[in-house]
């Protein structure tokens, strides 16, 4: 039991992420229509002399991100000492009413999966500062607007170059975000393995939900006169 909901928790994990990431390609979410959004930001930023706006708003999505890479490191700090306390962990588990009996080596491998998750969260955190920072240098470096010697293409160009680079640096935060949430389905799992597999559906509809039929969504495509069922074209 244990064995089988841990395989469908790593199908689900990885079937959402290859689903969601088609899904994006054909119909309008969070993360397609930021994407429009930030190219009409750097084309923006072109335009303007002094940037300190952007650099403020970059830095401001730095600061986020370092959070949650800061946490990360403090919970696999807290997973490594649980490993160490694994007798009185056991004992704990077992006191609660409907809980699976558990063996010390079913806890260290419960344990040890959510140190693997949250190895993944820090990478994916971690790269996604690397990549503002390099959205930082490409402000830095993009033409004045007093440039003439450079076309209005070239422009364009720069910038949607420059937006690619910060929607590569918000997928890498939304995986490791994806992370914390399907942490959260493995809590469950050291009660009991239903419960588990209960917790990572549920994660999977929420994150749909959000990405896909949020009132935020809603919302944001509003601002440009665009509905939610209306299909996006590349």
């Amino acid at each position: 039991m244990d064995f089988a909901s841990l395989a469908g928790f790593c199908l689900t994990w990885a079937g959402y992420t290859v689903f969601a990431r088609r899904k994006a390609k054909t119909a309008w979410c969070l993360a397609s229509s930021m994407q429009w959004y930030r190219v009409e930001w750097m084309l923006r930023m072109l335009e303007r002399d002094m940037r300190v706006a952007d650099a403020a708003i970059l830095s401001n999505l730095e600061r986020v991100i370092g959070f949650f890479a800061s946490t990360s490191i403090l919970i696999l700090a807290g997973l490594v000492t649980a490993l160490s306390a694994n007798i009185a962990a056991v004992e704990v588990l077992s006191s609660l009413p409907f809980a699976q009996t558990t063996t010390v080596e079913q806890f260290e491998l419960k344990v040890l999966v959510l140190i693997l998750i949250y190895i993944f969260a820090f990478f994916n955190f971690t790269w996604s500062l690397r990549q503002y920072s390099f959205a930082n240098v490409l402000l830095g470096a993009a033409p004045a607007v007093k440039e003439d010697e450079i076309s209005s293409d070239d422009r364009r160009r720069y910038a949607i170059s420059a937006a690619k680079v910060i929607d590569q640096a918000g997928h890498s935060y939304n995986y490791g975000l994806r992370c914390v949430y399907f942490s959260m389905a493995v809590m469950g799992w050291f009660v009991h393995p239903l419960l588990f597999i209960l917790g990572f559906l549920s994660v999977v509809w929420v994150l749909y939900m959000r990405e896909f039929r949020s009132r935020t969504l809603q919302v944001i495509l509003a601002a440009e006169g665009r509905s939610l069922d209306q299909v996006r074209e590349k």
